[in-house]
């Protein structure tokens, strides 16, 4: 407990400390290359995505990164998975990804893992766009995950240029096939090419480009995969709002790493109305927001270096999403939403709630006869209709409660 109590006696602050080392204008220069449309939406396999992984490959031996793939900084794979995976009947095809990796041997025992995948929708076959009619359209992921990518290259950056070694070595990577199904970082830790059991922990970014300059509101995910995580995190004075989750699995690639019993943290600045669209471009990025956060992360390794290696816990696997249903509103959820109930954070044209009236920055409170206190109710609500089914919806926008009609 001593030492425990001796590290946690002082509030850190993330803020200011790392202003001259991590660099807006960098990782504008990333997130634009990569969200630029001639990578076409850098869909999983494509011509595309083969130019966003050079850049990155690029970008890692710029910095002094060894070649850490099985090729160079290339890891290739293979996979096979259904064409439409809302279809049962669906056919498969095998698609080939290949994950960008790069090491900085500081001669440690130990390793931490910063990542973040780079693949997106392409030109929107892969039927997962939330566009109403997106084949044919550049999904260019700015957010969605050049962010995340544009993360893990200036960190990169920024530890291969300190001039005193960390306690750690870090293991850069990029993965391909996420958004496909996690296969990137599947794939890695199923022919890892560093010892997994040397690994201290894993840091994971995904969308970490919209942090709201009102809110400030950054979720962190998997701080109950280590005891040492929640009051490391609650001891960093920040200007942000932390948002805490204890889950190790979600559905982004620090998943892949959890189950292998490491440690992980996943970083997540919200859900937007341009998730999954082709409108998720790079004018709409905070690049200051997303400074702020690599900082926070850097704050968070630092602080794990007066540490011995985290001890791994197991976290309740999360509900939401889990649910069988046949109908959907067409809303996107606010993550980061801490109030009862669900707000709304964008409607989607020609679908059910739009019809029904609901605007973004309504918050269900009620789907028929379901109370609605979070997400996960909601998802839960949907189970219990299908389509053609009417119903009523709750809702409170501003200070005002109305009841909507809806027909899924």
């Amino acid at each position: 407990m001593k030492k425990f109590i001796t590290l946690f006696y002082f509030v850190f602050t993330a803020a200011n400390l790392f202003a001259q080392d991590i660099s807006t204008d960098q990782i504008k220069k990333d997130i634009t290359y990569l969200a630029d449309d001639k990578l076409k939406g850098r869909g999983t396999g494509s011509e595309g995505e083969t130019l966003a992984a050079n850049y990155i490959s690029a970008e890692f031996k710029k910095a002094g990164l060894l070649p850490k793939g099985t090729d160079g900084y290339m890891f290739p794979f293979s996979f096979t998975h259904k064409v439409d995976p809302k279809d049962s009947t669906s056919k498969t095809e095998t698609r080939n990804g290949k994950d960008v990796v790069g090491y900085l041997d500081n001669g440690a025992e130990y390793t931490v893992v910063i990542g973040a995948h780079y693949d997106h929708l392409g030109l929107g076959y892969d039927h997962n766009s939330l566009d109403p009619n997106p084949e044919g359209k550049i999904h260019n992921g700015a957010d969605d995950n050049a962010s995340g990518a544009s993360g893990v290259m200036e960190l990169a950056r920024y530890f291969t240029g300190n001039k005193e070694k960390e306690k750690f070595n870090f293991l850069f990577i990029c993965f391909s096939g996420e958004e496909l199904g996690l296969y990137g970082s599947k794939k890695f830790c199923e022919n890892p090419t560093i010892d997994l059991s040397k690994v201290d922990y894993m840091i994971n970014m995904d969308m970490i480009g919209r942090l709201n300059d009102s809110t400030k509101t950054l979720i962190i995910y998997g701080v109950g995969t280590a005891p040492d995580w929640v009051p490391m995190i609650d001891g960093i004075k920040t200007e942000m709002h932390i948002k805490k989750d204890s889950a190790g699995i979600g559905p982004s690639d620090q998943t892949s790493f959890y189950l292998k019993n490491i440690p992980v943290l996943h970083f997540f600045t919200g859900q937007h109305s341009d998730y999954h669209k082709p409108s998720d471009d790079v004018e709409k990025i905070n690049f200051a927001g997303e400074k702020m956060v690599l900082e926070y992360i850097i704050t968070i390794i630092d602080q794990t270096e007066k540490l011995d290696k985290l001890k791994f816990l197991t976290t309740k696997n999360p509900d939401t999403g889990t649910h069988i249903y046949k109908v959907k509103m067409g809303v996107m959820p606010d993550y980061t939403y801490e109030g009862k109930g669900m707000r709304v954070d964008g409607v989607t044209d020609g679908k059910p709630a739009a019809a029904a009236g609901v605007k973004q920055g309504d918050v269900i409170e009620q789907v028929g006869n379901f109370p609605v206190t979070s997400v996960n109710d909601y998802m839960k609500a949907l189970g219990n209709f299908k389509v053609g089914d009417s119903t009523t919806i709750k809702i409170k926008r501003g200070d005002q409660e109305m009841t909507l009609n809806v027909t899924f």
